[in-house]
C-alpha cells in the first residue's frame, strides 16, 4: 500500500507532505479539562432518548444472550458514530456534502439527500413525538383512546417544534442545559436501582428469534437504529470545527484529538448501553416483552419509583426530544435550502419537514421502527465504507477510482440486504428475487446481514488495481495538504 501512494506522489504533493508533518508539530496540545469537554459535546450530539429504548428493547428479546447482542449494539451504535467524526477531521471534509462528493458528484446529492430525510422527517423527527408519547403519556391513556391522543399529543409537540424551529431562542440551550441533565441524573439513579435491587435474575431467560442463534449480529444491526453511525457524517463537522477553534489543525491532529475525546464518550455510552441492556433482559420477570422499548422503559420507572417517577421520566424524556426534534428541522431546512439554492428558502422546507413528520408520527412508533430498517440496512453500509476510505484516503490519495468502485460494489450488497428485511409479500413481487437470494446467501456473512463486507473489500482491491493501470492519478485534489 505504501508502494501504490509513493508512486502516486507528484512534486507538488511530497511538498505538501512535508507541509503536514510541519503542521503536525504545530498542533496545540490540549488539556485533560478539554478533552473532557470535548467527550462531553460528543456524548450530548448523539446522545438521547432513542439510545434509551433500544438497548431495554434488546435486552427483552435477548434474554441470557444479552452480552454479546450488547457487544454488537455498541459496535455500530458508539463506534461507528466515533469513526465517522473522526473520518470527517482527517479527509479535511467540510460536511457531508463534501465528505460524499470524493466518490462524485451525483452520489454526493443522492446520500445527502438520503440521510438527512433519514435522520430528518422520514424517521428520526417522527420518531422523537413517538418516543415521547410511549414513555410520558401512552400508560395513562385507555387503550381504545390511544390513537385519538397520539394525534392531539404529536400535534402540540410539533407545533412546538415548528415554533422554535422558525424562532430561535435561548430556551432551546436551556432546555439543553437544564433538562437534558436532569434526564441523565435520572437515568443513572434507575439503573442504579436496576444493580442494588434487581427485578429478577437474567440466567435462564429464553432469547427471542434471531437473539437465540445470532445474538452479536442482530445486536449488530441493532445499532442501526439509534441512527448515530449516520448523525455523525451530518453533525460530526461541529465538533471538527470545535477542535479546530482549540488550536489542532492538522488531519492527524484532528483524527488523534477526536479518537482520544471519543474514546471517553464512546466507553460512557457503551457502559450505558450495556446497563440498559441488563434492566431490559431483567424486565422480563415482571412482564412480557413490549412491542418497543418506550413502554419497557416506562414500566421500568414505574417499577422502581411509581407514577412519580413515570410522569417526572416523561417530561424529561419530552423537552430533551423537543430539542432534538428542532434541531433535526433546522438542520434538515437549512441542508436542503443549501443544496439546492433554487427550489425553496429555509422556512418553507422547515414548515414541510414538521408538517411531513407529524403525519408520519401518527402511525406509531412501532410502524415507525419497522419503516426504518429497511433503510438504514441500506445506508449502514455506504456510510462504513465511506468512512473507513476517508480514514486510509491518503494512502491512495482519496482517488475517486477507489471511491467509486467500493460503493458501486457496496450499494448493489447493501439493496440484497434491504430487500431481504422487506415484507415477505413485498420480497415475492419483485421479479427474479428468488434467484438473487439465492446466489447472495452463498456470500460470507450474508445470513448474518452484512454480506456486504466481502462485495466492499473485493471492490476497493478492484479500485486500488485500476489507480494502478491506469498509470497513477492526480488525486482528487481537495486533501493534499
Amino acid at each position: 500500500m505504501n508502494n501504490i501512494r509513493i508512486c502516486l506522489l507528484s512534486k507538488k504533493q511530497i511538498k505538501n507532505v512535508r507541509e503536514r508533518k510541519i503542521m503536525d508539530r504545530l498542533d496545540r496540545k490540549l488539556t485533560k479539562k478539554e478533552y473532557i469537554f470535548l467527550a462531553s459535546m460528543l456524548f450530548g450530539m448523539f446522545f438521547g432518548a432513542g439510545n434509551v429504548i433500544f438497548p431495554i428493547h434488546m435486552g427483552q428479546l435477548a434474554g441470557e444472550n444479552l452480552w454479546p447482542a450488547a457487544i454488537g449494539f455498541c459496535l455500530t451504535g458508539a463506534g461507528l458514530p466515533l469513526l465517522g467524526v473522526a473520518a470527517l477531521g482527517v479527509s479535511r471534509s467540510e460536511g457531508l456534502f463534501d465528505m460524499a462528493s470524493k466518490v462524485g458528484k451525483g452520489f454526493s446529492y443522492f446520500f445527502t439527500v438520503a440521510l438527512y430525510l433519514t435522520i430528518g422527517p422520514l424517521f428520526a423527527i417522527p420518531r422523537t413525538a413517538t418516543v415521547s408519547y410511549q414513555v410520558g403519556v401512552a400508560s395513562f391513556v385507555p387503550e381504545d383512546k390511544q390513537s385519538l391522543f397520539l394525534f392531539l399529543f404529536s400535534a402540540a409537540f410539533f407545533g412546538a417544534v415548528l415554533f422554535f424551529a422558525l424562532r430561535p431562542s435561548n430556551i432551546m440551550t436551556w432546555i439543553g442545559k437544564i433538562l437534558n441533565p436532569i434526564f441523565l441524573v435520572f437515568l443513572f439513579i434507575l439503573l442504579l436501582a436496576v444493580i442494588i435491587k434487581p427485578m429478577g435474575p437474567v440466567a435462564g431467560l429464553a432469547p427471542s428469534g434471531s437473539y437465540a442463534t445470532k445474538s452479536f449480529s442482530t445486536g449488530l444491526l441493532e445499532g442501526y437504529n439509534t441512527m448515530d453511525g449516520l448523525a455523525a457524517l451530518a453533525f460530526g463537522i461541529i465538533l471538527i470545527e470545535q477542535i479546530r477553534r482549540m488550536g489542532v489543525k492538522s488531519p492527524t491532529g484532528l483524527t488523534s484529538t477526536t479518537v482520544k475525546a471519543g474514546i471517553l464518550s464512546v466507553v460512557s455510552m457503551a457502559i450505558i448501553y450495556g446497563f440498559l441492556t441488563y434492566a431490559g433482559a431483567q424486565s422480563i420477570n415482571l412482564m412480557a416483552p413490549a412491542e418497543e422499548g418506550g413502554s419497557a422503559f416506562n414500566a421500568i420507572a414505574r417499577h422502581y419509583f411509581g407514577t412519580f417517577g413515570s410522569v417526572l421520566l416523561g417530561i424529561t424524556i419530552t423537552f430533551a426530544c423537543l430539542k432534538t426534534a428542532v434541531g433535526l428541522v433546522q438542520a434538515c431546512g437549512e441542508t436542503f435550502s443549501e443544496i439546492f439554492p433554487n427550489t425553496l428558502k429555509y422556512k418553507p422546507y422547515a414548515i414541510g419537514f414538521a408538517l411531513f413528520s407529524f403525519g408520519l408520527a401518527n402511525l406509531g412508533l412501532e410502524r415507525i421502527i419497522a419503516f426504518a430498517v429497511p433503510v438504514l440496512v441500506l445506508l449502514y453500509p455506504m456510510s462504513f465504507v465511506l468512512v473507513i476510505l476517508c480514514l486510509a484516503g491518503r494512502a491512495f490519495n482519496y482517488e475517486k477510482k477507489v471511491f467509486a468502485t467500493a460503493m458501486g460494489f457496496t450499494a448493489v450488497s447493501a439493496v440484497c440486504d434491504m430487500i431481504r428485511v422487506l415484507p415477505a409479500n413485498v420480497q415475492g413481487a419483485l421479479p427474479g428475487w428468488e434467484k438473487v437470494n439465492e446466489l447472495y446467501g452463498m456470500i460470507p456473512l450474508s445470513s448474518f446481514g452484512m454480506g456486504w463486507i466481502v462485495p466492499a473489500a473485493l471492490g476497493t482491491a478492484a479500485g486500488l488495481v485500476w489507480l494502478v493501470t491506469a498509470g497513477g492519478s492526480k488525486g482528487n485534489g481537495t486533501v493534499a495538504a
